[in-house]
């Protein structure tokens, strides 16, 4: 599946997921190899603290995005040998009003509450670049 790059820094990549449960849920990838969050260098936090106001003003202007989850399991690794530990971000925009993009409607109905990790909503290619276009990154 194709990366939908919404832009990057010197240290991180900020890429669009095609699950949508969550409108604007996007995930943020430390650019260099790193398998723990403990290794991350301080200027990379310095410049990740950037990309997480550009996100987070950005969402909530464009699609009035309340409250943003930003979570770093690191789980994935340990499921399947194959794949190695990258540091990331998920991020889950959180709404307490429905949003429509691209005439899909977009409810976050645990509003106030954890998100919903077991909640899926992969998008059309429609949907998804009216996201990216009204982004404008």
């Amino acid at each position: 599946m194709v990366k939908l790059i919404l832009f990057g820094t010197k240290f991180w990549r900020v890429e669009l997921n095609r699950d949508q449960a969550y409108l604007g849920r996007c995930v943020v990838v430390l650019k260099r190899e790193c398998s723990s969050l403990s290794l991350v260098k301080e200027v990379e936090m310095v410049d990740f603290l950037k990309v997480i106001k550009k996100i987070e003003k950005k969402i909530k202007k464009v699609f009035g995005a309340e409250i943003f989850n930003w979570s770093c399991l690191m789980n994935n690794s340990c499921k399947d040998n194959d794949e190695v530990a990258q540091v990331h971000w998920h991020v889950r925009p959180r709404y307490r009003e429905a949003v429509v993009v691209g005439g899909k409607r977009f409810v976050d109905k645990e509003f106030g509450h954890h998100y919903d990790n077991r909640r899926r909503e992969i998008v059309s290619d429609k949907v998804l670049w009216e996201i990216v276009g009204r982004l404008g990154w």
